[in-house]
C-alpha cells in the first residue's frame, strides 16, 4: 500500500528511489522468470508512485528541529543522535527515524535548549543540539 499525499524526502531520499527504479528496470529487461518478472513490475510500480508524490524538503538553517536535521538528544540519563528523515528512508542501523515516528513529532519544531514533555514512553526530552546538513 502507498501513502496518501506527498512523500516527503531528503535530497538522498530522492536518490535511494530513482536508484530503485534504475535497479528494478534493469531487472526487468533481463529476467526470463514470469512470476519474478511480476514482482519486479509490482516493485517497479510501487517506486515510480513514490518518485511521483516525492516532494524534497530542505530544511531551515535556524537550528530548529526540522526535516532533515540531525538531533542529538538527552532523555532518562542517556543522549541519542538521529536523523529525521522520509518515510522510505528510515533505517535505525543509520540512525535515521521517520519524521512520522513519535520522537520525531515529539521534538519538530523545537531549538537546542528545549525541553520537552512528551506522552510516556518517551517523557522528558532535552533537544542538545539540531544540525543541518550541509
Amino acid at each position: 500500500m502507498v501513502d496518501e499525499g506527498p512523500n516527503l524526502v531528503t535530497p538522498e531520499g530522492l536518490a535511494q528511489i530513482e536508484a530503485h527504479i534504475a535497479r528494478l528496470e534493469a531487472g526487468m529487461k533481463s529476467e526470463t522468470n514470469i512470476l519474478l518478472r511480476e514482482t519486479l513490475a509490482r516493485d517497479l510500480r510501487y517506486w515510480e508512485i513514490r518518485k511521483s508524490s516525492a516532494q524534497v524538503v530542505t530544511p531551515s538553517a535556524d537550528g530548529t528541529v526540522a526535516f532533515g536535521s540531525t538531533v542529538t538528544i538527552k532523555r532518562k540519563d542517556r543522549t541519542q543522535t538521529f536523523r529525521i528523515v522520509g518515510v522510505d528512508e528510515a533505517d535505525a542501523s543509520k540512525g535515521w527515524i521517520s519524521y512520522r515516528s513519535p520522537m520525531a513529532q515529539a521534538i519538530l519544531g523545537a531549538r537546542p535548549g528545549d525541553t520537552i514533555e512528551a506522552d510516556e514512553p518517551l517523557g522528558e526530552i532535552e533537544v542538545m543540539n539540531s544540525k543541518q546538513p550541509i
